[in-house]
């Protein structure tokens, strides 16, 4: 299997009427956050079994379809990249994928590229390594570094480990773009499911000063009322 039998199954299976779908819903017009992003209108269960087929490409290919402006390429790409991380069996593997990222790090230029990759490769190395690239993605004036910098941090709650998450959340605490904010929130709310006291100091001390819709999205497991206390306090 190779970069052109790869083209050809995503040639069959194309929907143009999906493809318009998906312009629309990420926000591909001129003045939206993913202008000029291209899609073949292809669903997400379709290409998980194409990853699965074409796991092992080429560097080369993998390559190819990163540099692709076609979204569905690039979501291949970087799903084979991520099993080819978690599979790796030794630290000189895992290094050259988490390089290779980094390499093509532009290519990750969409929210669901970014909440479906960066954890797993970014996050996972950085948790057991340095942590300052984290910082310097999330002081960029590029969204989508900002928001793979605070959704890396997922692999680090899911071990229970929150100081940085909460960091980069007071570096993005009035980061003016909802998909900051609902990313942030998200985490918070990430964390307070497993530590809710950690969660409300955090709220005690920021929450004024949240945006509403990062807010919102951090109090969403908690109870009517303490969602009424927040709420009403910044209304």
């Amino acid at each position: 299997m190779n970069y052109q039998n790869l083209l050809e199954e995503l040639s069959f299976q194309k929907d143009n009427v999906q493809a318009l779908h998906s312009q629309r819903f990420f926000k591909t017009a001129p003045w939206e956050y993913a202008h000029g992003d291209k899609f073949y209108g292809i669903k997400v269960p379709i290409l998980r079994k194409i990853v699965k087929k074409y796991v092992l490409l080429s560097v080369e290919d993998l390559t190819k379809m990163l540099d692709s402006p076609m979204h569905e390429e690039r979501f291949i790409a970087l799903q084979i990249i991520k099993i080819r991380y978690e599979k790796s069996k030794h630290q000189e593997e895992k290094d050259f994928w988490f390089d290779f990222t980094l390499k093509h790090i532009d290519a990750i230029n969409n929210w669901d590229l970014v909440d479906t990759f960066v954890e797993h490769v970014l996050g996972a190395h950085t948790f057991y390594g340095d942590k300052k690239l984290l910082y310097t993605l999330a002081n960029s004036s590029n969204l989508w570094y900002r928001r793979i910098a605070i959704l890396s941090t997922f692999y680090f709650i899911r071990k229970w480990y929150f100081t940085d998450t909460l960091a980069i959340s007071k570096i993005l605490l009035h980061d003016y773009h909802d998909l900051i904010q609902k990313a942030v929130g998200w985490m918070l709310r990430e964390i307070g499911k497993r530590n809710e006291l950690m969660l409300l100091t955090f709220l005690e001390d920021h929450y004024t000063s949240m945006p509403r819709t990062m807010l919102r999205y951090s109090i969403e497991k908690l109870t009517n009322r303490e969602r009424d206390y927040y709420m009403q306090k910044v209304a």
